[in-house]
């Protein structure tokens, strides 16, 4: 394939999650502005959240590609995405998104990309690729050290004591609520393991990697997941999108101007987990009895046919909002997350540690009060705190939220001296990010595609292996 003068042509198949379509748009907006031409590929339902964020002149390089999945009893077409899925409903996903490896292969008969960046549950993708003598990248828009840790403890049944990285850990309860990740990984309705997944998406990917991270946080642990897999791993750095126009959420803005530098602390908890009642009630209370200034942005779960969709003051304690006053401001279901921690008024980020959102505090310099929930954020917070730019907000031992700890917590960060380190440090990131090497690591990962691409042959042995393994019909 000759790619030396024309558009790169990129097909990417992010996972059906809010959390990595975001990061795969990010990564082709990137890319677009070095000489590639995007196609990005998933179902309606997760195409619409992101249509509005492709700006005209991003649209002359980045096209949206639907994929239809087949109609399966209880998954109808907006349950084509893990937004809202009842978790009873993943298998069957699952299933519906293997059964689509026709349509994918018509796309990719269709648009003859030069290269297929794909996400960690797709296995077949690289085996298609393969089989039209396409190379397929691997895109891992979780943390490198939570990855790995995972990867290293997959099918234990319970995490070793010799990784290599004891700041890196799960309390008991957080292993216990994450216990299916460590467990022989069982069989999904399409006959394929998690884990058996997970494998075929690193044997499948053509001698690199590409990872959402940058060395300056996560440097020995790329190294450390490059020699588990045997392949490069190539960070592209943060991919933190451009915060909203100041003209959005006008209302938000004139609060936050009204409050002194480094006064505030910002609270969500991402697009797709919510706080428990008993959660919502003790961070409310620790927020009041920390006396900070605060921007609490809540979601609830939809609510269910027929039932009465719950208000922020009903979820509140009572008489909640006529004490915290003007200290406090509630925003119910989206808010511009990169303006507000852009402000200079924003001097915490109480996060549930996606990492995303990670990423983006770190952009904008803002020290993380970290409130993990499940899966990869307890280890997310590990790397924040071991890093120096966080303080945890650190659960009882049954994993139940403290008000006093929550209180705790946010003062030393924001209105303490001793929280002036993780200020600091948070500051150094965000320059580091900001300045002109912060594009260093998505340049040299397209020195890496690029060279990738225009090699006539490239190394097949264990993508072929793969494609035996997740062959078309199976």
């Amino acid at each position: 394939m000759d790619t030396s003068q024309r558009s790169i042509r990129v097909l990417m198949f992010p996972w059906l999650a809010h959390g990595h379509i975001c990061p795969f748009l990010v990564l082709a907006q990137a890319l677009s502005k070095r000489n590639f031409y995007i196609y990005i590929c998933s179902t309606p339902v997760n195409l619409s959240s992101i249509k509005k964020r492709i700006s005209e002149k991003d649209a002359i390089s980045i096209k949206l590609v639907e994929l239809q999945l087949p109609s399966l009893p209880n998954l109808p077409p907006h349950y084509h995405t893990t937004n809202g899925l009842p978790p009873h409903l993943m298998p069957t996903l699952k299933k519906a998104l293997d059964m689509a490896k026709p349509g994918f292969l018509n796309l990719v008969h269709t648009l003859k990309p030069d290269l297929v960046v794909y996400d960690f549950l797709q296995p077949w993708v690289p085996a298609m690729a393969a089989a039209q003598g396409i190379p397929a990248v691997l895109f891992l828009s979780t943390g490198t050290a939570a990855f790995s840790y995972i990867l290293y403890n997959i099918g234990r049944g319970y995490p070793a004591e010799e990784y290599p990285f004891p700041e890196v850990y799960l309390r008991d309860h957080e292993f216990i609520t994450n216990k299916r990740l460590f467990e022989a990984a069982e069989q999904t309705d399409g006959g394929v393991s998690d884990g058996e997944r997970i494998d075929g998406c690193l044997d499948g990917s053509s001698s690199i990697i590409l990872l959402k991270t940058f060395r300056q946080l996560e440097g020995k642990y790329i190294d450390h997941l490059s020699n588990m897999v045997k392949k490069r791993c190539v960070p592209v750095g943060p991919l933190v999108r451009s915060p909203a126009p100041d003209g959005e959420n006008p209302e938000i803005k004139e609060w936050l101007d009204m409050k002194p530098r480094c006064s505030t602390v910002f609270v969500s908890f991402g697009t797709e987990y919510f706080l428990t009642e008993e959660e919502m009630e003790e961070v409310a209370l620790g927020l009041e009895l920390s006396k900070v200034n605060f921007l609490w942005v809540i979601r609830f779960p939809a609510a269910e046919a027929g039932e009465k969709p719950r208000a922020i003051e009903d979820a509140l304690p009572e008489g909640y909002l006529e004490r915290v006053g003007e200290r406090g401001k509630l925003v119910e279901g989206w808010a511009p997350q990169g303006m507000i921690l852009e402000h200079s008024s924003i001097g915490g980020f109480v996060s549930h540690c996606g990492w995303s959102s990670v990423m983006e505090a770190l952009k904008f310099g803002v020290p993380i009060i970290a409130m993990p929930m499940h899966l990869d954020q307890p280890l997310n917070a590990r790397v924040v705190t071991a890093a120096g730019i966080g303080e945890e907000v650190v659960r009882d031992g049954e994993g139940k939220v403290e008000r006093e700890e929550v209180a705790r917590v946010v003062r030393k960060v924001v209105a303490e001296k001793s929280g002036q380190r993780l200020r600091r440090r948070a500051r150094e990131f965000s320059e580091k990010i900001m300045s002109e090497r912060g594009e260093e690591e998505i340049d040299e990962a397209v020195q890496e595609l690029t060279a990738l691409c225009q090699t006539t042959t490239f190394r097949q042995d264990s993508a072929e292996l793969n494609c035996i393994r997740f062959s078309l019909g199976g």
